[in-house]
């Protein structure tokens, strides 16, 4: 690699959630001289330092527009990822899964010798809800289904082997929690709770009750503590895997004391079935099988990213839930095509007038 204060970095999927927040990260780094933020369709942002590029990663001719992006970068970050449509896999299959692995192989011919790969705590078999967690070693054979859980561990497998074809290439794996922001929220609503939910009505003197699930026991981080993890990966000398997630772990009693609600006890079941009849009736489009996922992942020991990368968040869980809860009931978006809201701004200053 070249010495830090030249780095050039080749983002993928850089409009997102993950994305929009890894670039700003990186154009505000010392030890970074140029980014390069790919996306399929090129966002309305200006940032100092990064340029745009566009490519489809579902596409059989994607390989030779990789090949020239990535050409003479130092490190490639692969945050690219497509939640939707949960009723038709093969689409997701085609552009997460085949997708990434031309992102990797284009990374192996254009001589990167970093790779870090956006995994995620949903790559890991069903665990311990109880913490510590567990840590990086615990099997990431997902929760097979959940199309999400399943690509994520199907592409665990294929840097396993990947890694031992190019020991030349550093490859860091990044598991985080679930991820949140506020200028992510209108994007995020629209995936998992779709367009028949208005965001104000996401108050909590409207909501009846949080419903108290067996198993319901999740991590949050903020999606720009996540983004500082990506840049200590790409500038600190490490491989492997990182657990990320802010504190504490979040249950129905933290998200009842958050919406001031009350928590009532529900079987698991009796909510399966309704969101199941939900999904059929094309209500919502977060597939049941996802939820049945998030009540099996195990609670995450983030020692790792502690200690390695001298990594720690700077926002608690309950504050990144804040965030996104505010985002949602405000409409709030970025200027590009994942994340428009109804209104783009929070900090459309920060980030320019595009």
């Amino acid at each position: 690699m070249s010495t830090h204060e030249s780095l050039r970095i080749v983002v993928t999927g850089a409009t997102g959630n993950v994305g929009t927040s890894v670039v700003e990260a990186l154009s505000e780094a010392p030890d970074v001289a140029c980014v390069l933020g790919l996306a399929r369709r090129l966002p309305k942002l200006s940032i100092p330092g990064v340029a745009w590029g566009t490519v489809d990663l579902s596409r059989d001719d994607s390989p030779g527009v990789l090949d020239k992006h990535l050409a003479g970068a130092d490190a490639v970050i692969h945050l690219a990822w497509r939640f939707q449509p949960t009723r038709d896999p093969v689409v997701t299959w085609q552009s997460n899964v085949l997708g990434s692995i031309r992102v990797f192989e284009a990374t192996a011919r254009a001589g990167v010798p970093v790779l870090v790969h956006a995994s995620s705590v949903g790559a890991y078999s069903p665990g311990p809800k109880d913490e510590p967690g567990v840590d990086e070693e615990w099997p990431t054979h997902g929760w097979p289904d959940a199309a999400y859980c399943r690509e994520k561990s199907y592409l665990e497998r294929v840097l396993d082997t990947f890694e031992l074809r190019h020991p030349e290439i550093r490859v860091v794996r990044m598991r985080p929690g679930f991820l949140f922001k506020e200028q992510a929220a209108s994007e995020q609503r629209r995936i998992f709770a779709g367009h028949h939910v208005p965001g104000v009505l996401l108050r909590p003197d409207l909501l009846p009750f949080v419903p108290d699930l067996e198993g319901l026991r999740f991590q949050i981080l903020h999606t720009d503590d996540a983004a500082q993890a990506y840049r200590a990966a790409v500038v600190t000398d490490v491989r492997g895997a990182f657990n990320l997630a802010a504190e504490p772990v979040i249950d129905a009693q933290q998200l009842g004391d958050l919406l001031d609600a009350k928590v009532v006890r529900v079987p698991a079941p009796l909510m399966r079935s309704a969101l199941t009849a939900a999904w059929h009736a094309r209500a919502v489009p977060a597939s049941p099988h996802l939820f049945d996922a998030v009540l099996r992942l195990p609670v995450l020991d983030c020692g790792r990213a502690h200690d390695v990368l001298g990594w720690q968040p700077t926002r608690t869980a309950q504050e990144a839930l804040l965030s996104f809860l505010r985002g949602v009931r405000r409409g709030t978006g970025l200027e590009t095509t994942p994340l428009a809201g109804k209104q783009c701004g929070g900090r459309q200053a920060q980030w320019g007038p595009g």
